[in-house]
């Protein structure tokens, strides 16, 4: 399946590929997909090595972080001289080795012309507890999260239909009437399966038809990631304390205002308890922050209130399978509160995709505003999500009056339109919002 974190591959080779390229993502992405076709499609020659499978390799850094010499021991293990010219690397599972994640320090330095993609389940926790030096300005970063709402379109073979959202939302013009029932149906089909790979291939394999769908793989891939909160963390009680958090977010989102608050886990739940409980499914990318700011200036992170955030999943079929939701009160668009819920981790998980920080507003008349998004060529922009077509929104009022944006938007199941300065974007086109 094409993925739009393929142009990120390119341009990393088109750089000259100077500084290692590190890339960041929850387990189940589709890394390893992605890295492996793009080095077998891209380079003469492609050596891959997994750090959690293969000790050998594992333990050439453990005894050295010297280019020169790692490449030898390898060549030892490979049985055959590497062409450094005409070879790219690729390491997975680095998680293991934190002197591979230093040696790549003088990789960067070397005056040979190395090329290095490295990924790993969890990086983004070996990062944040990272105990050596690590290698700033030597490595070049990247994070991949799941299929967004684009990439599910053009998986499911749906490219026209794709290339049509994106011109009416350049136009502000209307979809044709037929072509925004297709397209309403499709994003309903995505909040029961969601962007995890798996699951996308599954539901193409099986005709798009979702009656057909294997929910088992979500189900297993959230398990996986339970799993993953044993194995890499070595306290018993933090194990504990993640998995509650994790298992928590759900409920924490059928909250009205959503906020996360800490008794909501247990009645005696306090911040010092479950905080590096959260950083560490931050870092993990299994879950999204979005931070509460209380001025409307930029930079927006710099007037963040720590102490109220909201949780949102990577993924929002993980979502859907967790809440036990069944796909028929999505598909037929039956009215339930919760729907408001999912709606809105889908548009945090689309905007995340397309590389932004997550934000909302709320104000001391109780007025509140999803997302709020900095635009460098239109200013601070108010975000207002709707899981229908009611769109009667005071908060967005108040908001408009109060600060006088450039504009709005208001994603609904509406079609394209743009009346009282407000853009109405449609929910398959949120996409599109950069």
């Amino acid at each position: 399946m094409k993925r739009l974190f393929e142009n990120k591959l390119l341009d990393w080779k088109q750089s000259g590929m100077n500084k290692p390229l590190m890339v960041v993502g929850a387990r189940q992405v589709g890394k390893t997909y992605i890295i492996e076709n793009f080095c077998k499609n891209n380079f003469e020659k492609y050596l891959y090595f997994n750090l959690e499978k293969n000790l050998e390799v594992k333990n050439i850094f453990e005894k050295t972080i010297d280019e020169s010499k790692i490449i030898e021991e390898l060549e030892l293990i490979i049985g055959e001289k590497i062409d450094i010219e005409k070879t790219i690397f690729f390491f997975d599972e680095i998680q293991e080795s934190e002197n591979f994640i230093v040696s790549l320090k003088y990789f960067n330095e070397s005056s040979k012309p190395y090329k290095i993609i490295c990924a790993g389940s969890l990086l983004g926790v070996k990062i944040s507890r990272f105990k050596s030096s690590f290698p700033v300005g030597k490595i070049r970063m990247e994070y991949m999260y799941p299929m967004n709402f684009e990439e599910f379109l053009i998986a499911s073979g749906k490219e026209i239909l794709r290339n049509k959202i994106i011109e009416c939302f350049n136009t502000m013009s209307p979809m044709p009437d037929f072509a925004h029932e297709q397209a309403l149906t499709l994003y309903k089909q995505y909040l029961c399966v969601g962007g995890m790979p798996e699951a996308v291939n599954n539901f193409i394999e099986n005709d798009l038809d979702i009656l057909k769908f294997d929910s088992h793989i979500i189900s297993d891939i959230k398990d996986m990631y339970i799993a993953d909160m044993q194995k890499y963390v070595k306290s018993s009680i933090e194990t504990i304390n993640i998995e509650k958090v994790y298992k928590n977010i759900p409920s924490q989102l059928a909250k009205d205002k959503r906020n996360f608050q800490y008794n909501f886990i247990e009645e005696s739940g306090r911040r010092r308890k479950y905080e590096s409980s959260i950083d560490w499914l931050v870092a993990s990318k299994m879950v999204l922050i979005c931070y509460n700011t209380n001025r409307i200036e930029i930079p927006l992170k710099v007037y963040i209130d720590e102490n109220n955030f909201k949780l949102y999943l990577s993924d929002v079929g993980i979502l859907t399978n967790m809440s036990e939701i069944r796909f028929p009160d999505i598909l037929l668009d039956k009215t339930f509160i919760y729907k408001g819920a999912i709606t809105e981790n889908y548009i945090a998980q689309e905007l995340t995709s397309k590389g932004d920080s997550l934000y909302y507003w709320t104000s001391n008349r109780n007025a509140k505003i999803t997302f709020v998004l900095y635009s460098q060529k239109d200013g601070i922009i108010p975000i207002e999500v709707k899981s229908g077509n009611n769109v009667k929104s005071a908060s967005l009022n108040f908001y408009m009056k109060t600060y006088n944006p450039k504009y709005a938007i208001r994603i609904s199941s509406r079609n394209f339109g743009f009346e009282n300065n407000i853009k109405s974007i449609p929910l398959y086109a949120a996409f599109c919002i950069n």
